[in-house]
C-alpha cells in the first residue's frame, strides 16, 4: 500500500475520533489567553497517542513532535485553539456550554484535524525522513496574539524548521475542496482608538459649545479620504470605524466622543505611511473645527504572505490527496491572521479547507457568526491532508 493510501486509510479510520475531539472542544470553548482546559485536553489526547509533547509553552501553548528513524529536516504544522466572545445560536446538541463563548471561527476543527494528523504521523513514523512539529497555539483572536510569543518561546528553534503549514476552515468552499493563494493572502491588522474632545453642554445652545459629535462625524468622513485619495489603487486597504460612543442625551451634547476602528492593508510600507496620515487627518480635522483629538494606533498582526514555492507544492499535494478538480485559487482577503509571524520567520503556507455541504453553497455560513456550523465530513480531509503535506515536505531533497 502506498504512503498516500496509508494516510487516507488512517484518516478514515480515525474520522469518528476526529469528530468527537472537535465536538468536545466545541462544547468547552475558551477565550484567548484563557485556554487552560483546551490545552489540557490536547495534552491528554497526545499522551493517549504516545506522542512526545510539552505543555505550558507561551502560556497555554502545546508543542508535539513526531520523528522518523532517520534524521532530517523539521516541518511545522500549526493550529489555533482559542474561541470568540460570541453567544452560539446553532441549536446543535454539542453547542457551546459556556454562555457568551463560541468556537465561531473553526479553531475547534483546526485543533481536531491537527490532533488526528499527529496521530496518523505517529502511526507512519517509519516513513518519516525527519520530524514533524505540531504547534497548538493559543490566542490567535486577540492582540497581541499567541504566535509571536510561541516563536519567542522557541517554537521555531532547535532545530529551525524548513517550512510552516497552517490550515483554516472556509464555510464558503464546498466540503472536500482546498483553497490556496500564493503571495499576499491576508491583511495586516491595526486597531485605532480615537477620543474627540469639545465643550459639552445644553443641546439647545450649540453656539456656546464645541460639539464633539459633529467633529467626530467629520473625522469619520475625512478618514475615508486616506483610502480613496492617498492609497495606491492597486494596494488593497480598509479603514473602518466600528464604534462611536457619545454619552449625551436628547438635550445634552457630551464633552467628548469615543471611537474605535480598524486599518488593514497588505503593503507594509504603505501601512507605516498610513499610520502617520491617519493621525494627521484626525487631529487636523478636529482642530479645524475647534476641538482636539487623541489618537492611539495599536499595531497588530502583519500581512500574511504565502511563500510562492511552498504554496505551489501544497497545491500539488492537495491535488494528489483530493484530486486536481477540488483545488482552487483563493482571492486576497482583508481578514487577518497571526500565522503571518511564522511565515515571516520561515517559508509558510496558509490554506483553506472547504467545510460547506453542497446543499448550502447558495447560502453559506460565515466565520465569526453565532450560527456557524460546518460539515464534519470535511475533518477527515483536513486531518489527512495535513499529515500528507508534512510527509511530502520531508521527502524533498535539497
Amino acid at each position: 500500500m502506498s504512503t498516500l493510501r496509508r494516510v487516507q486509510a488512517l484518516a478514515e479510520r480515525f474520522a469518528e475520533d476526529t469528530v468527537t475531539n472537535r465536538r468536545q472542544l466545541h462544547q468547552q470553548p475558551e477565550l484567548s489567553f484563557e485556554e487552560r482546559e483546551s490545552a489540557a485536553f490536547i495534552a491528554r489526547q497526545l499522551h493517549s497517542y504516545a506522542v512526545d509533547h510539552r505543555s505550558g509553552v507561551a502560556g497555554n501553548g502545546v508543542i508535539a513532535e513526531v520523528s522518523g528513524a532517520d534524521s532530517g529536516p523539521t516541518v511545522v504544522l500549526r493550529a489555533d485553539i482559542d474561541a470568540l466572545p460570541i453567544s452560539e445560536a446553532t441549536g446543535l446538541p454539542y453547542a457551546s456550554q459556556k454562555p457568551g463563548v463560541m468556537h465561531a471561527c473553526g479553531h475547534d476543527a483546526h485543533t481536531a484535524c491537527l490532533l488526528t494528523a499527529v496521530r496518523i504521523l505517529s502511526q507512519l513514523s517509519d516513513t518519516l525522513p525527519g520530524t514533524v512539529r505540531a504547534i497548538f497555539q493559543p490566542a490567535e483572536e486577540k492582540l497581541p496574539g499567541g504566535a509571536r510569543a510561541m516563536i519567542q518561546a522557541g517554537a521555531l528553534a532547535n532545530p529551525r524548521p524548513r517550512v510552516a503549514i497552517g490550515q483554516h476552515i472556509n464555510p464558503t468552499l464546498p466540503t472536500g475542496s482546498i483553497g490556496v493563494r500564493a503571495g499576499p493572502f491576508m491583511a495586516s491588522v491595526d486597531d485605532i482608538y480615537l477620543t474627540v474632545h469639545g465643550v459639552g453642554g445644553h443641546a439647545a445652545m450649540p453656539q456656546q459649545l464645541i460639539d464633539p459629535v459633529l467633529i467626530a462625524s467629520h473625522v469619520v468622513v475625512a478618514l475615508q479620504q486616506i483610502i480613496s485619495r492617498s492609497s495606491a489603487p492597486e494596494t488593497p486597504s480598509v479603514l473602518s470605524i466600528g464604534r462611536m460612543v457619545a454619552n449625551g442625551a436628547t438635550n445634552v451634547i457630551p464633552p467628548s466622543v469615543e471611537m474605535a476602528g480598524t486599518f488593514r492593508t497588505v503593503d507594509e510600507t504603505w501601512r507605516a505611511a498610513a499610520h502617520k496620515l491617519i493621525r494627521r487627518c484626525a487631529e487636523g480635522t478636529a482642530a479645524a473645527l475647534g476641538g482636539s483629538c487623541e489618537l492611539r494606533i495599536v499595531s497588530g498582526y502583519p500581512s500574511l504572505y504565502n511563500d510562492e514555492a511552498l504554496t505551489s507544492r501544497i497545491a500539488e499535494y492537495a491535488a494528489e490527496y483530493v484530486g486536481p478538480n477540488n483545488v482552487q485559487q483563493l482571492p486576497l482577503t482583508m481578514g487577518g491572521e497571526d500565522f503571518a509571524y511564522y511565515a515571516r520567520e520561515i517559508p509558510g503556507c496558509f490554506y483553506n479547507l472547504g467545510v460547506c455541504p453542497p446543499g448550502r453553497l447558495n447560502k453559506p455560513d460565515h466565520l465569526h457568526s453565532p450560527r456557524l456550523d460546518l460539515d464534519e465530513a470535511a475533518l477527515m480531509t483536513g486531518a489527512g491532508l495535513l499529515a500528507w503535506s508534512a510527509i511530502r515536505e520531508l521527502q524533498l531533497t535539497e
